[in-house]
């Protein structure tokens, strides 16, 4: 299939298209993440934005000092924002609810306090980083990024997919429709929230390490982008939040709408946008679009 569209983009001669493809391709990764924790396992994590950049400043500070190839720089990007998951879950995975979100929003918070006072990577001014014009197998690099992204978001689709059709899966919505009965029944909660949040920021490290060769210039405002965490939660609600195809659902719709609205209106008019879409579907279909085609299949 990837090799399909490969050559199939050959044939496109407008490298904005590809950009739009990378932005919708990167949410589908994004909303997918989220999803193993916020939806499969029923803590919702405010701290999107901090997995996120940290793979992008990772990126910005191994490349500045190695040059390696991009998909080392996401192996790279996507591990230290797991390790960074796995900390976050020792120390707040004990919290539930709303306390568990608050302390998800703090360690964006402090992300930011630290990446912008971190010099070796541009502190507050940012930092540039040189974009090749051609990618390895030739085409423009800006075309690479997009088949790059196009990987990742299939691997993610894929992960989350298994994850929900097996005993770990399970045991994630055990612990999201009632915790307490789930330890009483043995499931082991902790090392499979721990496992949910290592996969889930992973992932989001993971989309967020080739953004410096995607924009070219990268600074904590950008990284830590409010429109990033906003639709990161917004795509699987209004997908739906029980499958993994949801989220995937929700990222092509509101992506797609975002990217037209750029174009024919302006980028100012974008959270707006989400923000109404997600008062609608929480108001009139909690369950998102997945919920909706399930209840017009029963009825």
């Amino acid at each position: 299939m990837v090799a399909l569209l490969w050559a199939a983009g050959r044939l496109v001669t407008n490298e904005y298209v590809f950009f739009v493809g990378y932005a919708v391709l990167q949410y589908i990764v994004l909303a997918t993440a989220w999803n193993i924790l916020g939806g499969y396992t029923g803590y919702v994590n405010f701290g999107t934005a901090a997995f996120f950049a940290i793979g992008a400043y990772v990126s910005v500070a191994v490349n500045k000092l190695y040059h390696p190839p991009l998909p080392l720089l996401i192996v790279i990007g996507g591990t230290a924002s797991a390790l960074v998951g796995l900390a976050m879950g020792y120390l707040t995975l004990k919290l539930r609810g709303v306390f568990f979100s608050i302390s998800t929003l703090a360690l964006a918070i402090v992300a930011q306090a630290v990446i912008t006072n971190w010099s070796f990577v541009g502190g507050s001014s940012g930092a540039y980083v040189i974009r090749p014009r051609f990618g390895p197998f030739g085409g423009s690099y800006i075309e690479y990024l997009c088949y790059t992204m196009l990987i990742m978001a299939a691997g993610a689709v894929v992960l989350a997919r298994g994850i929900e059709r097996s005993k770990t899966g399970y045991g994630l919505a055990a612990i999201r429709d009632d915790e307490g009965a789930a330890e009483a029944y043995g499931v082991p909660t902790l090392r499979l929230k721990l496992l949910a949040t290592v996969l889930s920021g992973g992932l989001m490290g993971m989309a967020g390490a080739p953004l410096p060769f995607y924009v070219a210039y990268l600074d904590p405002p950008s990284a830590f982008n409010l429109s990033v965490a906003v639709n990161t939660i917004a795509m699987p609600l209004v997908g739906g939040t029980a499958t993994w195809f949801g989220p995937v659902i929700g990222a092509v719709l509101l992506s797609t709408v975002q990217q037209a609205a750029m174009v024919t209106i302006s980028s100012a008019v974008n959270l707006l946008i989400v923000g109404l879409v997600m008062v609608g579907f929480i108001t009139l279909a909690p369950n998102g679009i997945v919920g909706l085609l399930r209840r017009r299949r029963a009825g």
